[in-house]
């Protein structure tokens, strides 16, 4: 059974001259563990409460909120470190506004795992147990990160969590070169960093509401047009997304769009978000006819597969099975159901499909499209 640990001491960094000098100049083939605690409750943009830095046995919790980061992450952006991290994606988010292209060099434990045949979306507490039998405490899971000063527990909390990153990284890079998979994996990294660091929002975010995929060409173009403007004022506000507009009342007002201020009111009331100026900048997007334009750009939905199309859907789906035995890999690591949907239904190969994956599917899911 793994056995309980106690966190190292970890400096306390609240200057920035401070941060500088612990990531000064480093070597080629350096390894830095790295880990943030972020509050996301009551925005849109998710707020750097804590850095957590792991270097050479010597860990560091850096306070965001004492000083300005500015530019002093930029180390990471050099192709002489390898930076660890896990589960990364919000992570990169959260640090985007100093990172805005994410670490150089990525190597994300969570799917490394995955390519070792360590099972897809593994927890680093599981992690950890699994490679370096410890057990780690999750007792400040749902902690107030942006307290301070933070408790005894928080701190341990904290540094725990990029402690043991380089002992994972070790036998992970073994496995993956054993089993040949470090390019797939820098990919997906790759991959990683470009969706998490992207400064626009979906630019069709309709396609996620499936349930319109039989509305009129018209109405689906009103309803991205709805979204496009929920997104780019939540940002602006710093709001979440469903505090200026519900999915459901979205669609309801592409369905039925209000004519008056008083009726947009009551249909929209109990949005925490959306104030009056907000209410007058919707209400005069509603009243814009939809143009040819609007149409032609807006990506259709697509409905959910039926008869030929579904037979052939669950034929990929078995082919993605068996390939995925072949390759000791999790069936998601490969292609996810809702890819699957997309590519059967448009019948264009999915961007997600590209890069390895393209190399080892194109061939056994082309030839099963529908005629």
């Amino acid at each position: 059974m793994p056995l309980p640990v106690q966190p190292p001491l970890a400096d306390w960094i609240d200057q920035r001259d401070k941060l500088e000098q612990w990531l000064d100049a480093p070597a080629s083939g350096t390894v830095l563990a790295l880990d943030t605690e972020f509050m996301r409750r009551n925005t849109f943009y998710p707020q750097l409460a804590l850095l957590q830095l792991g270097l050479d046995g010597r860990y560091t919790l850096v306070d965001p909120l004492a000083f300005d980061i500015a530019t002093a992450l930029q180390p990471l952006e050099s192709a002489n470190v390898i930076t660890l991290m896990h589960s990364a994606s919000e992570d990169l988010e959260t640090l985007a506004p100093w990172l805005p292209e994410g670490p150089r060099v990525l190597f994300d434990t969570q799917i490394a795992a995955a390519f070792i045949g360590m099972g897809l979306g593994i927890s680093y507490r599981a992690l950890v147990a699994e490679l370096a039998g410890a057990e780690l405490d999750k007792g400040e899971t749902r902690s107030d990160w942006m307290q301070r000063p933070l408790t005894a527990s928080q701190r341990a909390y904290a540094t725990l969590d990029v402690v043991y990153l380089h002992t994972i990284h070790q036998q992970l890079a073994e496995r993956l070169a054993q089993r040949d998979r470090n390019a797939w994996h820098a990919e997906d990294c790759a991959r990683l960093k470009r969706k998490s660091c992207q400064r626009l929002g979906d630019q069709q975010p309709q396609l996620a509401l499936r349930s319109a995929a039989e509305w009129p060409r018209e109405q689906q173009a009103l309803l991205r047009r709805i979204l496009l403007w929920r997104d780019a004022a939540a940002r602006r506000l710093d709001r979440p997304r469903p505090w200026l507009l519900e999915d459901a009342l979205t669609m309801s007002l592409a369905q039925q769009p209000p004519k008056r201020s008083d009726e947009l009111e009551q249909r929209s009331s109990g949005q925490r978000a959306l104030r009056s100026q907000q209410r007058a900048e919707l209400l005069e997007l509603l009243a814009q006819p939809v143009t040819d334009e609007e149409i032609a750009t807006t990506q259709a939905i697509p409905s959910l597969p039926q008869g030929k199309t579904k037979q052939a859907l669950n034929a990929m789906k078995e082919a993605v099975n068996t390939l995925a035995i072949e390759l000791d890999l999790p069936a998601g690591l490969l292609c996810s159901r809702k890819v699957l949907e997309e590519y059967v239904v448009t019948q264009a190969w999915p961007e997600a499909l590209e890069g390895w994956r393209c190399g080892v599917l194109y061939g056994r899911l082309g030839s099963l499209l529908p005629d």
